[in-house]
């Protein structure tokens, strides 16, 4: 029984090394592939959207046939609920975002013209720094 947990106690020792190695960190993706994964994540959201659409359709049509159902054989039919109209997302158009430029505050517009090369206050005597004149 000792032999048999040592073991199982080593295997998962090994499997942890490995999942924690496969956890390292990678490169920062390519602009290129950074973008091409922007559009996949695009086209996934407008397919989303597309089931969605078709869905609500479908709903409406069953519905609408369990309604005019319901009146031709003379059963009563509770009002149908306030539902949101449907939404047609359109066809698919992924649009890259632009080089936008920084705001303002950060293109540097409100630094200063050059980098200090001392500390603002110094240990002498205000009268040493601004003598009379």
């Amino acid at each position: 029984m000792k032999h048999h947990t040592m073991g199982l106690t080593i295997v998962l020792l090994l499997l942890t090394l490995v999942a924690v190695s496969s956890v390292a960190k990678l490169p920062a993706p390519s602009p290129e592939a950074k973008a091409k994964a922007d559009e996949a994540t695009a086209k996934t959201t407008w397919t989303t959207n597309v089931a969605n659409y078709q869905l609500c359709k479908s709903m409406d049509k069953v519905a609408a046939a369990y309604f005019a159902e319901a009146k031709a054989a003379g059963k009563p039919a509770s009002a149908p609920a306030a539902t949101p109209a449907c939404t047609d997302p359109g066809p698919f158009a992924y649009v890259a975002p632009s080089e936008a430029k920084p705001p303002l505050e950060a293109s540097g517009a409100h630094s200063p013209p050059k980098t200090a090369a001392e500390p603002p206050s110094t240990n002498k005597p205000d009268a040493q720094v601004n003598p009379k004149k």
